[in-house]
């Protein structure tokens, strides 16, 4: 895949870059991207989803983990989409957040939109800053850090 891919970008696609699957794979398509610049993407946030059972059953929220954790995976689709070449065989692992503060609750038939900005990519490490947000008003935003991993290196 070219680092300018056809968008939107499908969950075809996207489970063809992603290593995640249900009941984790938390991105539904990608909408804008600009190689080594920005990415956005979106989830809509369903009553089906499992994590609902249990946060909370009578008040249902997205955990905020996942709110991050869908922001990694986008975070991981850039990257990839951006540096595809240097990509392949290679696992994305979390190593550290930062300025991680949510602003309001992502609740069901939420469509959580996520924008991610490159803020520095130094060897195997790629910082970005990223806000989740519903009808245009902020839920989550954090500054994201992942290291590149050799797949099976774990």
């Amino acid at each position: 895949m070219s680092n300018t891919p056809d968008l939107p970008l499908s969950i075809g696609a996207i489970k063809e870059l992603l290593p995640h699957r249900y009941p984790f794979l938390l991105v539904d398509k990608i909408t804008r991207f600009k190689a080594g610049e920005f990415i956005q993407g979106f989830k809509n946030v369903s009553i089906n989803e499992p994590f609902f059972q249990g946060h909370f059953p009578d008040s249902p929220i997205m955990p905020g983990v996942l709110i991050l954790e869908a922001m990694a995976q986008i975070g991981i689709l850039f990257a990839k989409l951006t540096a595809p070449d240097d990509m392949e065989n290679k696992l994305f692992v979390f190593a550290g957040m930062d300025k991680v503060r949510f602003r309001r609750p992502v609740l069901p038939g939420d469509q959580l939109i996520m924008d991610l900005k490159l803020l520095k990519r130094k060897a195997i490490i790629w910082k970005m800053e990223g806000v989740a947000a519903v009808d245009g008003e902020v839920a989550a935003e954090a500054v994201l850090m992942a290291g590149i991993q050799r797949k099976g290196s774990l």
